[in-house]
């Protein structure tokens, strides 16, 4: 239905995006919530389980209901589930 409709897979299926711009910063759109944030990690709750970035010195620059972004020295960007 998605392919038929044309529509965007995130907007209707409320999947995760995110948006890397090298190493230093990341947009996340669609997540559920912060389940835990340290200068050395941050995991997200996203519709299909968690995001976890790990790295140094982590920060969130800006947050809302449905976006956010990460800056520092991202090393790994994870799924859990």
């Amino acid at each position: 239905m998605v392919q038929h409709l044309e529509l965007p897979k995130d907007l209707l299926l409320g999947a995760v995006l995110i948006h890397v711009t090298g190493q230093s910063e990341m947009e996340v759109e669609n997540y559920r919530g912060i389940l835990f944030y340290s200068r050395e990690r941050v995991r997200l709750s996203v519709k299909e389980g968690q995001l976890e970035v790990t790295g140094q010195d982590l920060n969130i620059e800006y947050y809302s209901n449905d976006n956010m972004k990460i800056t520092g020295c991202i090393r790994q960007i994870s799924y859990l589930m």
